[in-house]
């Protein structure tokens, strides 16, 4: 079970540990929430799991009585030390990284258990959550992810084109992951309570799974940095000749001249990185 909110109060003043405003220190303390990341996770003692954030070591309990072996990393040090001296004793299946997540998105899980599969869970402060996913996305694919993401992370990353929502990220995960389940979790989950609701969003990998290369992401953000702008225009001024070309093909199929980049379906952009090196 989870700490209860004065449990989490009265841990974090016997570690003289303040919840970090600039890291975004938000701490689990509702067992249903725990009990249903595990779940929609689907861990199970053959797993490899990494965990982004473990903080207190709520989750992470959680996930290691399953039998599982967890890949933590921990950027605030105090927690990371309390991790080390109070829960890794105890769980030879804990592999524990005190580092950003946006140098380690995978905890330093070996290559070869990347490839052979591996799940994540991680509860992200939303500054680091786009530049964390597209490391994610960038290597070896999980196959699933369960995030607790601020709503509004979580709706750009299911956003379907025609919303304002819709963006890079939202081509280049959903090229890659369906997102079968979204629910709200309220601020008093949390302690110190989040000034925004939550959601935990399950994602699964495809089978059909597209990947975009460094150059495709690379053009595509620079295309969604003027979304208002008439695409043909972005186009011509790409400084890759395939987007003009592939905004030439794409017209010629029967897509309007004056679509905006929200406009367009996942799709086309799929087409645009197999053009892309």
């Amino acid at each position: 079970m989870p700490l209860s909110p004065k449990q989490t109060r009265a841990l974090l003043d016997e570690l003289a540990h303040f919840p970090n405003k600039k890291l975004e220190q938000n701490f689990l303390v509702d067992g249903n929430i725990v009990r249903k990341s595990v779940e929609m996770a689907d861990i199970d003692p053959s797993s490899h799991v990494v965990e982004v954030g473990p903080g207190l070591g709520t989750l992470t309990r959680a996930i290691l009585s399953t039998g599982a072996t967890v890949w933590a990393v921990e950027r605030d040090r105090t927690l990371s030390e309390h991790i080390r001296v109070n829960v890794l004793p105890e769980q030879p299946n804990l592999h524990l990284i005190e580092g950003d997540c946006l140098d380690y998105p995978r905890a330093e899980l070996p290559i070869e258990q990347a490839n052979a599969g591996f799940k994540i869970v991680a509860n992200l402060p939303y500054a680091v959550s786009t530049p964390w996913m597209e490391a994610v996305i960038s290597g070896p694919l999980p196959q699933r992810i369960v995030l607790m993401l601020q709503k509004e992370a979580a709706d750009r990353y299911i956003a379907k084109h025609g919303s304002k929502a819709f963006g890079a990220i939202s081509i280049f995960l959903q090229s890659v992951y369906t997102a079968p389940s979204k629910h709200l979790v309220s601020a008093q989950c949390f302690h110190p309570a989040t000034k925004v609701d939550s959601a935990p969003l399950r994602l699964d990998l495809r089978e059909d799974a597209v990947h975009f290369s460094k150059v495709a992401r690379e053009c595509i953000r620079r295309i969604f940095t003027q979304r208002r702008k008439q695409l043909g225009a972005l186009c011509k001024r790409d400084p890759q000749p395939e987007a003009r070309e592939w905004f030439d093909s794409i017209v010629a199929d029967g897509v309007k001249a004056t679509v905006r980049p929200e406009e367009l379906a996942i799709e086309y952009w799929q087409e645009l990185a197999k053009r892309l090196p």
